[in-house]
Parts: C-alpha cells; sequence; structure tokens
C-alpha cells in the first residue's frame, strides 16, 4: 500500500514539474504539435498518478494481488506511455512514438484489474 502512495507521490511531482517545463522551458523550442504530444504525455500521468493513489489506499483496506498488480501495471504504463510520449515530442524519433501503445496496454490492464479488485472486495 504505501509504495504506490509513494510512487503516486513522486508522479504527481513529477507530472507537475513537467508540465511546467513544457509550457515555459520549450516554448519556441518545439513545434505546437510536439508541445501537444509533450501534453498529452503530463495529463496521461497525472491521471494515473491519481489512479496509483487510489490503488494505494484500497490496499489499505483490503489485501488483493490483482489490486497490486493494477498498481504495478500503472506504474509501468506510466513510464512507458508518458515517458516516450516526453522522448518522442523532443526528439521526434518516430521509435519512441512507436512504443507508446505497449504503455497504453498497461494503463488498460491496469484498469481492468482495478476494476476486478473493486467488484471482489466491495
Amino acid at each position: 500500500m504505501k509504495l504506490f502512495l509513494i510512487f503516486g507521490a513522486i508522479n504527481g511531482f513529477i507530472a507537475v514539474a513537467l508540465g511546467a517545463f513544457g509550457a515555459h522551458g520549450l516554448e519556441g523550442k518545439v513545434t505546437e504539435k510536439q508541445i501537444g504530444t509533450w501534453n498529452t504525455a503530463v495529463d496521461y500521468q497525472m491521471f494515473h498518478t491519481m489512479a496509483l493513489f487510489v490503488t494505494g489506499l484500497l490496499l489499505a483496506k483490503f489485501q488483493s494481488g490483482g489490486l497490486q498488480w493494477a498498481g504495478w501495471m500503472f506504474l509501468v504504463g506510466i513510464i512507458i506511455f508518458s515517458g516516450s510520449l516526453y522522448l518522442y515530442s523532443v526528439t521526434s524519433v518516430k521509435t519512441f512514438g512507436m512504443i507508446t501503445p505497449i504503455g497504453g496496454v498497461a494503463f488498460l490492464i491496469g484498469w481492468v484489474l482495478l476494476g476486478i479488485a473493486v467488484m471482489r472486495n466491495l
């Protein structure tokens, strides 16, 4: 439980910092499309930061292997999805954009596992 709350706090900090960097540090250095990609990465990182917090709080209420896997999938999704979009937006290397869907699948798996754990335990 505590681990996912810590990961949530760290990722919340990083999302805010990278959002500010994108708004101020990238302005005039990359295209509007690249800033849009950067902002998508920030948005998904923050959405799934909240999912990490929910997962951590639910683990305080009940232990579930599926719930723990959901948390790991959210973290993996943040790293792969948002991380690849951050890299793609500043480098334009298409390989980074091509691995982004793997992170998206990790997010989807996390949400399914979270839903199943909630149905079984609440």
